[in-house]
């Protein structure tokens, strides 16, 4: 059996976790009220791109028929023939990420963006004094609809972890806070596949040891779940018990790991271009596992012979680990953004957004 000194939580912060409520889609529908109650899938028609490209997300009309981000664009058509396609305007999205942005700072500059439609803030210390991490979320929630008209939801809690699930437990628009004194009946509660950092491809495991809820996972042994699970069994026992210390890293967004080539001879044939993204993605997951690191972002960068320069990103809800689950997302972006009316100069490849660093795990005799 493991013998250990267990971390205590701290219990003194106010932590947020703010998403914005199907952001990209939102904003399109918010700029064109036609679209309003009608399916919007942000990706190009699938019909205009051969059946190829990805869904960077849709909004819940649309996700009625079982669509979701990072899906390809051919099956959100099939589920959904009626659906509205956008291909997206990403320099406005962005734009509009920085006003919410700004917003956050009037509160607190401990602010930790994960995507542009996603962010920690740690208001434990803020800029108007108030006690109440609640009430800055709902002023938070007015202002960000007072100047973009967009909703987002909120979790209010102790720490990060517990912040992201609750702001994800009353979506649209929903503002969820878990207390102290709450937590533990909160995450007994959750299903084990709505865990962060659980996938499908682990899910299965945890079912097949009996963990179907919050409150199975409390009752497994860190043995168990370090045997089976590793690192995030490590960080999961500790965290179903409340605990996750990690504190609101301001500059997080800056973190990747990426890869990137000049060609000397520029591409102008398909089948060159998706050999080099090929080659980078295999580089950028090798040293993301060295690493240790799970990332839910990929960007994609083209810069062309005139020197023109795109970077395109896509984000994945489940831990991209696997050179698989990269390699498809960036293979989407480069069909849903990339064109050879031009040849190309150079390419880029990046992982980001990563899960957050854990306690370090202790060495483990299994035998």
């Amino acid at each position: 059996m493991l013998k250990f000194e267990e971390p205590v939580p701290d219990i003194s912060r106010k932590i947020l976790h703010i998403d914005m409520d199907a952001f990209y889609a939102s904003i399109e529908v918010r700029d064109n009220p036609a679209l309003q109650g009608k399916p919007v899938v942000i990706a190009k028609h699938p019909r205009l791109t051969g059946g190829r490209g990805i869904v960077a997300t849709c909004n819940y009309e649309a996700r009625k028929f079982g669509i979701h981000s990072a899906m390809s664009a051919q099956e959100a058509y099939k589920r959904c023939p009626k659906a509205i396609f956008i291909s997206g305007r990403h320099d406005h999205y962005r734009a509009v990420s920085q006003e919410i942005r700004q917003i956050f700072h009037q509160y607190t500059d401990l602010v930790e963006p994960l995507s542009l439609d996603e962010a920690y803030l740690d208001v434990t210390q803020n800029r108007l004094n108030l006690p109440s991490g609640t009430i800055i979320g709902q002023m938070i929630q007015r202002d960000i609809y007072q100047k973009t008209h967009l909703t987002s939801s909120v979790g209010v809690s102790y720490n990060k972890f517990i912040a992201k699930l609750a702001s994800d437990y009353q979506k649209p628009h929903g503002l969820t806070v878990v207390e102290p004194k709450d937590a533990q009946a909160f995450l007994w509660a959750m299903d084990i596949k709505d865990f962060y950092g659980v996938g499908k491809k682990s899910l299965p495991h945890f079912h097949a040891l009996g963990i179907y809820t919050g409150e199975d996972l409390y009752h497994t042994s860190l043995d168990t779940l370090m045997k089976h699970f590793g690192k995030m069994g490590y960080s999961l026992y500790f965290k179903v018990r409340g605990i996750h210390n990690q504190p609101v890293q301001v500059d997080r967004e800056r973190k990747s790991v990426g890869a990137e080539n000049t060609f000397s001879h520029f591409l102008n044939q398909e089948a060159d271009v998706l050999e080099q993204l090929r080659k980078l993605t295999e580089k950028v997951v090798r040293r993301l596992g060295q690493l240790e690191l799970q990332a839910h972002t990929v960007t994609l960068k083209i810069r062309y012979e005139s020197f023109e320069t795109y970077t395109r990103q896509v984000q994945s809800s489940q831990p991209l680990t696997q050179f698989e689950q990269c390699y498809a997302l960036v293979e989407g972006l480069w069909h849903e953004h990339g064109s050879l009316e031009q040849s190309v100069r150079l390419l880029g490849v990046s992982l980001s957004n990563f899960d957050d660093p854990e306690f370090l795990p202790i060495q483990l005799d299994l035998s």
